[in-house]
């Protein structure tokens, strides 16, 4: 993530993070979107949750021509949507760094369109930083806050067998399936048969977002990824243009010895 000074983030997003309980004001109040069971897990895990904090990002996303029977990926989308998630997720950091929080938990990131004009989206990072009360470096490289997506009972089970999470990565890919041609339309009418041009185009997007979102593993030289969720979505850009954005949490170990909670069996009381 790109660094950034404290005093590039909004004068109201510094008030509000001094109001937050912090080693320089335990006075004051946290805020959090945890549930309550992800709280008191996240407090028996080792960490306070010291403040809900926010990155955004309003961006324009720029033109690319697709060849029409071409399977082919959109490079300036591609650029366009992993940019300002990075801007997003920086800011994000930026205010952690503020709270002087070790990490981030149950990050979400989430694209929103408004009426300002059909190439503007705005990209939202949110977590509850977080803050260890156990000796030991649980930030990741450069010094900066781990991010992780995890909810508070995994990232207390994932602390409990013996692992911690790096860093949130991810890995987007922006691609034009072909369309049928005429004559291709013709062959399958009635036919029951596969699609080719539309399954391999599918195919190689989902594994371009998860090579590179492997590859951003790689760079925290981390032990694996876990969580990961692959999402697909058009973005008002056609229906032969689809995102596939691949997620997870990287994590690497902290003990040779995992132990492993026996699974307990649980009866919902719910409808």
């Amino acid at each position: 993530m790109a660094d950034r000074e404290h005093n590039d983030l909004p004068a109201h997003a510094l008030e509000r993070l001094q109001g937050l309980r912090s080693a320089n004001h335990p006075d004051g109040v946290f805020t959090s979107d945890l549930t309550v069971n992800e709280f008191l897990l996240v407090r028996e895990a080792g960490f306070e949750p010291i403040g809900m904090v926010v990155g955004s990002s309003i961006y324009h996303i720029g033109f690319q021509q697709a060849n029409w029977r071409n399977n082919e990926e959109m490079q300036v989308l591609s650029q366009a949507m992993y940019h300002a998630r990075e801007l997003a997720m920086s800011r994000m950091e930026e205010e952690a760094v503020a709270l002087g929080a070790d990490g981030i938990v149950g990050v979400r990131l989430e694209v929103g369109r408004y009426e300002w004009g059909e190439d503007l989206a705005e990209f939202i990072a949110v977590g509850t930083a977080v803050a260890s009360r156990k000796p030991g470096n649980f930030r990741s490289a450069g010094n900066r806050p781990f991010t992780s997506d995890l909810s508070g009972q995994d990232f207390w089970t994932l602390l409990r067998a013996g692992y911690r999470p790096l860093s949130l990565v991810m890995g987007s890919c922006v691609y034009h399936v072909a369309h049928q041609s005429f004559r291709q339309y013709m062959r399958t009418v009635g036919q029951n048969c596969e699609m080719p041009n539309y399954t391999q185009g599918l195919y190689d997007a989902r594994e371009l977002a998860m090579e590179r979102m492997q590859m951003e593993a790689h760079a925290e030289k981390a032990e694996g990824i876990v969580g990961v969720n692959l999402h697909e979505k058009s973005h008002g850009w056609g229906s032969h243009v689809i995102e596939f954005f691949a997620v997870g949490t990287a994590v690497t170990a902290t003990s040779s010895d995992h132990s492993i909670p026996s699974p307990e069996m649980i009866l919902s009381l719910n409808d």
